[in-house]
């Protein structure tokens, strides 16, 4: 079962697409969008991200910082945000394979990979929002821009 809002979003920290380590707590003082993807390059996965790209103004604007989470290895992440210009954070959960994705609720065992889930965390490190969608279902970029205005009121 995933997170909650209400919830306390567990801390991690993981390596982004150059190695280097991103701590959820060290972000906090602002809000923070963890989005979880099931694989690089997929096609639903890389449609979403584009979406996040081309509305990253509305991210932004309400000083939420994004950071994506996948079970990838760092260099194959690194390669996806090279090939489509994604100017956020993408994070490794390689290994310990899928440990923060187990940690949200939303790692899929049967399939080793983490499910199509968003999670919106407060300055306090408290869960406001949250959706997880089934495979293949993609995430509608109007219900990020209704949380963050939520969030924002």
């Amino acid at each position: 079962m995933s997170l909650a809002a209400g919830d306390a979003a567990p801390d991690f920290s993981l390596p982004d697409t150059h190695g280097t380590p991103v701590t959820l707590s060290g972000l906090r003082g602002g809000p923070v969008a963890v989005v979880f993807v099931p694989f690089a390059f997929s096609g639903t996965c890389t449609g979403e991200l584009c979406d996040l790209r081309d509305n990253i103004a509305a991210f932004q604007e309400a000083g939420v910082h994004l950071l994506v989470v996948s079970c990838d290895p760092m260099f194959s992440l690194r390669a996806w945000a090279e090939a489509e210009g994604y100017g956020f954070d993408l994070l490794s959960d390689f290994w310990p394979h899928g440990e923060v994705a187990r940690a949200f609720g939303v790692f899929d065992e049967e399939r080793g990979r983490a499910d199509r889930g968003s999670f919106l965390i407060d300055a306090d490190g408290v869960v406001r929002w949250t959706v997880v969608n089934p495979a293949g279902q993609a995430r509608d970029i109007a219900s990020y821009r209704a949380a963050i205005g939520a969030l924002a009121a």
